[in-house]
């Protein structure tokens, strides 16, 4: 049994954040410290999304895989809700759009939960991107057409296909890593919000060069190269909760800090793009669920799917 593991992870992460909701308490109580109010008040407000983040995750433990596939797929309904509502849409795209949600988002997952890999590996990027734009054509509306499927098609990639190897973690065979994978699904979890995370904080800390400043002003290439060096170092400590070795371990977080950076400005690019600023307001501060999500959603196949190449099905 290795369940003192997990139990040390989870404990680790909880301690942090007691720390850390400590610490921003008392700055918000005394603004006498100099620091700028703003950056405090974003502060509390994420470590309030990372509370609720490990809830989720601590409710996973123990609700089981099916519940927990089932939970992920709520989440992707709401987020590509979201994504849906902010972008203009025509009577032709209703029909796609009622599919789209009653039968695709759902069946990804019934297929996750199946663990029907060679399914719900194709099921969207195949079999619903071609019947996406089939179905709107069939609508005889033909205005804006191709920028109406491939919002669809996005929506459905990002928030679903994207999303649902978060959970397909939980069904991966790992030689002796048997029962374990909900240590695995915690740790990418936590290593793509904890690369968010000190990829702000380096940001406000030394942060003077922006990467792109049409699209975010709070990413600095040196919040970014910071974040991602000390994620990296965070992960490969954390190897032990893994299967991995410690420099795959490391390698792995890499990657996928990466990725979540890229997640991230992808999404707010779409929200330039749309004249928005949160895609909802279901978490205060925060907007919407995928505002939280988006490193995920970009880091989450990715992971699968060098995890499966170093330990194959």
């Amino acid at each position: 049994m290795e369940d003192w593991k997990t139990l040390a992870l989870v404990s680790g992460v909880l301690g942090l954040l007691t720390v850390g909701t400590i610490i921003g308490q008392f700055l918000k109580r005394h603004p006498d410290t100099g620091l700028n109010a703003a950056a405090v008040r974003a502060f509390n407000l994420r470590l309030r999304a990372w509370w609720m983040m490990c809830a989720l995750l601590a409710t996973a433990r123990f609700i089981g895989e099916g519940l927990t596939v089932a939970m992920f797929g709520f989440i992707s309904f709401v987020a590509l809700r979201e994504f849906i509502t902010i972008t203009p849409t025509r009577l032709g795209d209703h029909r796609a759009l009622f599919w789209a949600f009653i039968l695709f988002t759902p069946l990804q997952y019934v297929l996750v939960g199946l663990n029907a890999y060679q399914l719900f590996n194709v099921l969207i990027p195949v079999y619903a991107f071609l019947f996406v734009p089939a179905r709107i054509a069939l609508s005889g509306d033909y205005k804006r057409y191709l920028e109406r499927v491939a919002k669809i098609q996005t929506g459905l990639m990002i928030c679903v296909y994207c999303l649902s190897f978060a959970p397909a973690l939980l069904y991966l065979n790992i030689k002796d890593y048997a029962g374990s994978n909900y240590r695995l699904l915690f740790f990418f979890i936590l290593m793509v919000q904890m690369g968010d995370g000190l990829q702000y904080v380096w940001g406000k800390l030394i942060g003077r060069r922006i990467i792109v400043p049409s699209i975010s002003s709070n990413r600095t290439w040196e919040g970014f190269l910071g974040g991602i060096a000390s994620n990296t170092l965070i992960g490969a400590a954390l190897w032990w909760a893994t299967p991995f070795q410690p420099w795959q371990a490391a390698g792995l977080t890499l990657v996928i800090s990466v990725l979540g950076f890229c997640g991230g400005m992808t999404m707010s690019a779409i929200k330039r793009d749309r004249g928005v600023k949160d895609y909802g307001t279901l978490v205060e501060g925060h907007g919407g669920v995928l505002d939280r999500i988006d490193s995920i959603c970009f880091a989450a196949p990715v992971f699968y799917h060098i995890t499966i190449s170093m330990f194959p099905r």
